[in-house]
Protein backbone atom coordinates (compact mmCIF):
# COMPACT_ATOMS: atom_id res chain seq x y z
CA UNK A 1 0.00 0.00 0.00
CA UNK A 2 1.28 3.46 -0.89
CA UNK A 3 1.52 6.23 1.65
CA UNK A 4 -1.76 8.07 2.02
CA UNK A 5 -2.20 11.79 1.86
CA UNK A 6 -5.00 13.61 3.63
CA UNK A 7 -6.50 16.61 1.92
CA UNK A 8 -7.00 19.71 4.04
CA UNK A 9 -10.66 19.69 2.96
CA UNK A 10 -11.26 16.97 5.56
CA UNK A 11 -11.22 19.71 8.19
CA UNK A 12 -13.45 22.17 6.33
CA UNK A 13 -15.69 20.52 3.71
CA UNK A 14 -18.71 18.22 3.60
CA UNK A 15 -19.93 19.10 7.08
CA UNK A 16 -23.51 17.88 7.30
CA UNK A 17 -26.10 19.97 9.13
CA UNK A 18 -28.70 17.34 9.93
CA UNK A 19 -31.47 19.74 10.94
CA UNK A 20 -31.28 21.46 7.55
CA UNK A 21 -30.19 18.47 5.41
CA UNK A 22 -27.33 20.56 4.07
CA UNK A 23 -23.64 19.91 3.43
CA UNK A 24 -21.50 22.99 4.05
CA UNK A 25 -17.93 24.21 3.86
CA UNK A 26 -16.47 26.20 6.75
CA UNK A 27 -13.22 28.16 6.58
CA UNK A 28 -14.19 31.20 8.64
CA UNK A 29 -17.33 32.73 10.09
CA UNK A 30 -17.27 35.54 7.53
CA UNK A 31 -16.99 33.07 4.65
CA UNK A 32 -19.73 30.89 6.12
CA UNK A 33 -22.14 33.80 6.59
CA UNK A 34 -21.53 34.98 3.05
CA UNK A 35 -21.99 31.54 1.51
CA UNK A 36 -24.78 30.05 3.62
CA UNK A 37 -26.73 32.55 5.72
CA UNK A 38 -29.38 33.19 3.06
CA UNK A 39 -29.68 29.48 2.28
CA UNK A 40 -30.07 28.65 5.96
CA UNK A 41 -32.72 31.35 6.38
CA UNK A 42 -34.72 29.78 3.57
CA UNK A 43 -34.51 26.47 5.44
CA UNK A 44 -35.76 27.90 8.74
CA UNK A 45 -32.59 29.17 10.43
CA UNK A 46 -33.87 32.72 10.87
CA UNK A 47 -32.60 33.97 14.23
CA UNK A 48 -29.08 34.81 15.34
CA UNK A 49 -29.34 32.26 18.15
CA UNK A 50 -30.20 29.54 15.61
CA UNK A 51 -27.25 30.60 13.48
CA UNK A 52 -24.96 30.49 16.53
CA UNK A 53 -26.21 27.00 17.28
CA UNK A 54 -25.23 25.97 13.75
CA UNK A 55 -21.76 27.45 14.23
CA UNK A 56 -21.39 25.52 17.48
CA UNK A 57 -22.22 22.24 15.76
CA UNK A 58 -19.76 23.00 12.96
CA UNK A 59 -16.93 23.75 15.40
CA UNK A 60 -17.71 20.54 17.31
CA UNK A 61 -17.56 18.51 14.09
CA UNK A 62 -14.25 20.09 13.05
CA UNK A 63 -12.80 19.30 16.48
CA UNK A 64 -14.06 15.71 16.18
CA UNK A 65 -12.28 15.34 12.85
CA UNK A 66 -9.06 16.84 14.20
CA UNK A 67 -8.92 14.24 16.99
CA UNK A 68 -10.56 11.40 15.08
CA UNK A 69 -7.59 9.02 14.77
CA UNK A 70 -6.62 9.30 18.44
CA UNK A 71 -10.17 8.94 19.77
CA UNK A 72 -10.86 5.99 17.47
CA UNK A 73 -7.75 4.17 18.68
CA UNK A 74 -8.76 4.83 22.29
CA UNK A 75 -12.25 3.43 21.70
CA UNK A 76 -10.87 0.35 19.96
CA UNK A 77 -8.54 -0.37 22.88
CA UNK A 78 -11.36 0.03 25.39
CA UNK A 79 -13.70 -2.21 23.39
CA UNK A 80 -11.04 -4.91 23.19
CA UNK A 81 -10.59 -4.73 26.95
CA UNK A 82 -14.18 -4.66 28.20
CA UNK A 83 -16.47 -6.08 25.50
CA UNK A 84 -17.35 -9.78 25.27
CA UNK A 85 -18.74 -10.77 21.84
CA UNK A 86 -21.94 -12.77 21.54
CA UNK A 87 -20.93 -14.54 18.32
CA UNK A 88 -17.15 -14.73 18.17
CA UNK A 89 -17.21 -16.68 14.90
CA UNK A 90 -18.59 -13.78 12.83
CA UNK A 91 -15.34 -11.84 13.32
CA UNK A 92 -13.43 -14.27 11.09
CA UNK A 93 -14.45 -14.44 7.44
CA UNK A 94 -15.26 -17.93 6.20
CA UNK A 95 -16.28 -18.86 2.69
CA UNK A 96 -19.34 -20.55 4.17
CA UNK A 97 -20.66 -17.07 5.06
CA UNK A 98 -20.76 -16.10 1.38
CA UNK A 99 -23.53 -16.74 -1.11
CA UNK A 100 -22.71 -19.38 -3.77
CA UNK A 101 -23.67 -16.97 -6.56
CA UNK A 102 -21.13 -14.44 -5.27
CA UNK A 103 -18.47 -17.15 -5.14
CA UNK A 104 -19.24 -18.04 -8.75
CA UNK A 105 -18.74 -14.41 -9.78
CA UNK A 106 -15.40 -14.32 -7.98
CA UNK A 107 -14.35 -17.61 -9.58
CA UNK A 108 -15.11 -16.25 -13.03
CA UNK A 109 -13.30 -12.96 -12.41
CA UNK A 110 -10.15 -14.77 -11.26
CA UNK A 111 -10.08 -17.04 -14.32
CA UNK A 112 -7.51 -16.36 -17.02
CA UNK A 113 -10.15 -15.72 -19.69
CA UNK A 114 -12.34 -13.34 -17.66
CA UNK A 115 -13.65 -10.34 -19.61
CA UNK A 116 -16.00 -7.47 -18.92
CA UNK A 117 -18.42 -8.84 -21.51
CA UNK A 118 -18.41 -12.24 -19.84
CA UNK A 119 -18.99 -10.72 -16.41
CA UNK A 120 -21.94 -8.70 -17.74
CA UNK A 121 -23.62 -11.99 -18.63
CA UNK A 122 -23.34 -13.15 -15.01
CA UNK A 123 -23.95 -10.08 -12.86
CA UNK A 124 -27.24 -8.23 -12.44
CA UNK A 125 -27.20 -4.66 -13.73
CA UNK A 126 -29.53 -1.86 -12.67
CA UNK A 127 -31.27 0.93 -14.57
CA UNK A 128 -28.59 3.23 -13.17
CA UNK A 129 -25.30 3.15 -15.13
CA UNK A 130 -22.55 1.05 -13.55
CA UNK A 131 -24.52 0.02 -10.48
CA UNK A 132 -24.44 -3.75 -9.99
CA UNK A 133 -26.34 -6.12 -7.71
CA UNK A 134 -25.39 -9.56 -6.42
CA UNK A 135 -26.02 -11.67 -3.31
CA UNK A 136 -23.09 -11.39 -0.91
CA UNK A 137 -23.91 -13.28 2.29
CA UNK A 138 -26.05 -16.22 3.32
CA UNK A 139 -29.09 -15.42 5.48
CA UNK A 140 -27.71 -17.41 8.42
CA UNK A 141 -24.64 -15.20 8.58
CA UNK A 142 -26.69 -12.00 8.33
CA UNK A 143 -28.80 -13.15 11.28
CA UNK A 144 -25.75 -13.86 13.47
CA UNK A 145 -24.02 -10.66 12.37
CA UNK A 146 -27.02 -8.50 13.30
CA UNK A 147 -27.33 -10.25 16.65
CA UNK A 148 -23.68 -9.41 17.32
CA UNK A 149 -24.20 -5.77 16.32
CA UNK A 150 -27.26 -5.44 18.54
CA UNK A 151 -25.40 -7.07 21.43
CA UNK A 152 -22.62 -4.50 21.04
CA UNK A 153 -25.13 -1.63 20.77
CA UNK A 154 -26.64 -2.67 24.10
CA UNK A 155 -23.26 -2.90 25.83
CA UNK A 156 -21.46 -0.20 27.81
CA UNK A 157 -18.53 -0.17 25.37
CA UNK A 158 -17.78 3.19 23.69
CA UNK A 159 -19.19 3.68 20.21
CA UNK A 160 -17.88 5.85 17.41
CA UNK A 161 -20.45 6.77 14.79
CA UNK A 162 -19.54 6.47 11.09
CA UNK A 163 -20.11 10.11 10.10
CA UNK A 164 -22.31 13.13 10.69
CA UNK A 165 -25.10 11.70 8.52
CA UNK A 166 -25.62 8.51 10.55
CA UNK A 167 -26.53 8.77 14.23
CA UNK A 168 -26.93 5.01 14.58
CA UNK A 169 -24.12 2.86 13.28
CA UNK A 170 -20.87 1.14 14.22
CA UNK A 171 -17.31 1.54 12.98
CA UNK A 172 -16.23 -2.03 12.29
CA UNK A 173 -12.50 -1.42 12.69
CA UNK A 174 -13.10 -0.33 16.29
CA UNK A 175 -15.09 -3.50 16.95
CA UNK A 176 -12.29 -5.69 15.60
CA UNK A 177 -13.55 -6.73 12.17
CA UNK A 178 -10.87 -5.19 9.97
CA UNK A 179 -7.96 -7.61 9.74
CA UNK A 180 -9.85 -10.88 10.01
CA UNK A 181 -13.00 -10.06 8.04
CA UNK A 182 -13.18 -6.87 5.97
CA UNK A 183 -9.61 -6.95 4.62
CA UNK A 184 -9.83 -10.52 3.24
CA UNK A 185 -13.33 -9.78 1.92
CA UNK A 186 -11.94 -6.83 -0.03
CA UNK A 187 -8.67 -8.39 -1.15
CA UNK A 188 -9.75 -11.93 -2.00
CA UNK A 189 -13.39 -11.63 -3.04
CA UNK A 190 -14.26 -8.05 -4.01
CA UNK A 191 -11.05 -7.01 -5.75
CA UNK A 192 -11.49 -9.43 -8.69
CA UNK A 193 -14.89 -7.85 -9.43
CA UNK A 194 -13.86 -4.22 -8.99
CA UNK A 195 -10.74 -4.72 -11.12
CA UNK A 196 -12.95 -5.61 -14.08
CA UNK A 197 -15.88 -3.30 -13.38
CA UNK A 198 -14.09 -0.12 -12.31
CA UNK A 199 -10.54 -0.23 -13.63
CA UNK A 200 -10.91 3.37 -14.82
CA UNK A 201 -11.51 4.75 -11.32
CA UNK A 202 -9.17 2.76 -9.08
CA UNK A 203 -11.00 -0.56 -8.96
CA UNK A 204 -7.87 -2.49 -9.91
CA UNK A 205 -5.66 -0.94 -7.22
CA UNK A 206 -7.86 -0.75 -4.12
CA UNK A 207 -5.61 -0.98 -1.08
CA UNK A 208 -7.60 0.21 1.93
CA UNK A 209 -11.13 0.77 3.14
CA UNK A 210 -13.44 2.23 5.74
CA UNK A 211 -16.13 -0.23 6.82
CA UNK A 212 -19.13 0.45 9.02
CA UNK A 213 -22.73 -0.53 9.55
CA UNK A 214 -25.67 1.85 9.64
CA UNK A 215 -29.02 1.29 11.28
CA UNK A 216 -32.41 2.64 10.22
CA UNK A 217 -35.37 2.29 12.58
CA UNK A 218 -38.56 4.05 13.60
CA UNK A 219 -37.83 6.95 15.99
CA UNK A 220 -34.16 6.77 14.94
CA UNK A 221 -32.56 7.45 11.55
CA UNK A 222 -35.16 6.78 8.86
CA UNK A 223 -33.35 7.84 5.70
CA UNK A 224 -30.09 9.16 4.30
CA UNK A 225 -29.69 12.44 2.44
CA UNK A 226 -28.28 12.75 -1.07
CA UNK A 227 -24.48 12.49 -0.98
CA UNK A 228 -21.36 10.90 -2.43
CA UNK A 229 -18.82 8.71 -0.65
CA UNK A 230 -15.20 9.17 0.32
CA UNK A 231 -14.33 6.12 -1.75
CA UNK A 232 -13.34 4.98 -5.21
CA UNK A 233 -15.79 2.05 -5.05
CA UNK A 234 -18.55 1.37 -2.51
CA UNK A 235 -20.27 -1.87 -1.53
CA UNK A 236 -23.60 -1.51 0.28
CA UNK A 237 -25.08 -4.77 1.63
CA UNK A 238 -28.56 -5.04 3.12
CA UNK A 239 -28.23 -7.30 6.18
CA UNK A 240 -31.84 -7.22 7.42
CA UNK A 241 -33.91 -7.37 9.60
CA UNK A 242 -37.56 -6.89 8.60
CA UNK A 243 -38.45 -3.52 7.09
CA UNK A 244 -40.62 -1.90 4.45
CA UNK A 245 -39.77 0.82 1.94
CA UNK A 246 -36.36 2.49 2.24
CA UNK A 247 -35.16 2.01 -1.34
CA UNK A 248 -31.90 3.58 -2.40
CA UNK A 249 -31.90 6.22 -5.10
CA UNK A 250 -29.12 7.23 -7.47
CA UNK A 251 -28.57 10.42 -9.41
CA UNK A 252 -25.55 11.30 -11.52
CA UNK A 253 -21.88 11.74 -10.69
CA UNK A 254 -21.10 14.43 -8.14
CA UNK A 255 -19.97 16.96 -10.76
CA UNK A 256 -23.51 17.12 -12.22
CA UNK A 257 -25.87 19.63 -10.53
CA UNK A 258 -28.97 18.16 -8.90
CA UNK A 259 -31.14 20.39 -11.08
CA UNK A 260 -29.83 18.50 -14.13
CA UNK A 261 -30.23 15.07 -12.57
CA UNK A 262 -33.02 12.52 -12.74
CA UNK A 263 -32.86 10.15 -9.78
CA UNK A 264 -33.72 6.46 -10.09
CA UNK A 265 -34.90 4.20 -7.26
CA UNK A 266 -33.13 0.89 -6.70
CA UNK A 267 -34.59 -1.80 -4.45
CA UNK A 268 -32.37 -3.20 -1.74
CA UNK A 269 -32.95 -6.83 -0.79
CA UNK A 270 -31.63 -8.59 2.30
CA UNK A 271 -28.29 -10.43 1.74
CA UNK A 272 -27.69 -8.53 -1.52
CA UNK A 273 -25.02 -5.94 -2.20
CA UNK A 274 -25.06 -2.94 -4.49
CA UNK A 275 -21.68 -2.04 -5.97
CA UNK A 276 -21.15 1.48 -7.31
CA UNK A 277 -18.60 4.23 -7.82
CA UNK A 278 -17.99 6.30 -4.72
CA UNK A 279 -18.52 9.57 -6.60
CA UNK A 280 -21.97 8.46 -7.75
CA UNK A 281 -24.54 10.61 -5.92
CA UNK A 282 -27.09 8.59 -3.97
CA UNK A 283 -29.28 8.45 -0.88
CA UNK A 284 -31.80 6.28 0.96
CA UNK A 285 -35.54 6.88 1.14
CA UNK A 286 -37.27 6.55 4.54
CA UNK A 287 -38.25 3.15 5.84
CA UNK A 288 -41.92 3.01 6.86
CA UNK A 289 -41.66 0.17 9.38
CA UNK A 290 -39.21 -2.22 11.00
CA UNK A 291 -35.43 -2.04 11.34
CA UNK A 292 -32.77 -2.20 8.66
CA UNK A 293 -29.03 -2.76 9.06
CA UNK A 294 -26.65 -2.11 6.17
CA UNK A 295 -22.97 -2.94 5.80
CA UNK A 296 -21.06 -0.21 3.97
CA UNK A 297 -17.51 -0.68 2.69
CA UNK A 298 -15.81 2.38 1.22
CA UNK A 299 -12.95 0.92 -0.82
CA UNK A 300 -10.07 3.24 -1.58
CA UNK A 301 -7.07 3.40 -3.91
CA UNK A 302 -4.11 5.44 -2.71
CA UNK A 303 -2.83 5.64 -6.30
CA UNK A 304 -5.94 7.60 -7.26
CA UNK A 305 -6.57 9.73 -4.19
CA UNK A 306 -2.94 10.76 -3.81
CA UNK A 307 -3.30 12.54 -7.16
CA UNK A 308 -6.64 14.24 -6.62
CA UNK A 309 -8.80 14.33 -3.51
CA UNK A 310 -12.06 12.45 -4.26
CA UNK A 311 -14.00 14.83 -2.03
CA UNK A 312 -12.96 18.26 -3.33
CA UNK A 313 -11.19 17.40 -6.60
CA UNK A 314 -7.99 19.23 -5.68
CA UNK A 315 -4.43 17.95 -5.31
CA UNK A 316 -4.10 16.26 -1.92
CA UNK A 317 -1.80 17.71 0.72
CA UNK A 318 0.39 15.53 2.94
CA UNK A 319 -0.51 15.25 6.61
Amino acid sequence: MERFYTCSCFFSDNIFLEEYKLHVRFVSENQFRKDYQNILRSLGCVSESQFRDVLGKIHAEIERRQHYALKSAERAATIKEIYTPLHQHVYYLKESFLDPEFLQLVKYCTSTDATMEGLMNLIQTEAVPRVFRFPVFRKEFCKDFIEELEHFEQSDAPKGRPNTMNNYGILLNELGFDESFITPLREVYLHPLTALLYSDCGGSCLDSHKAFVVKYAMREDLDLSYHYDNAEVTLNVSLGKDFTEGNLFFGDMRQVPLSETECVEVEHHVTEGLLHRGQHMHGALPISSGTRWNLIIWMRASRERNKLCPMCGLISVSS
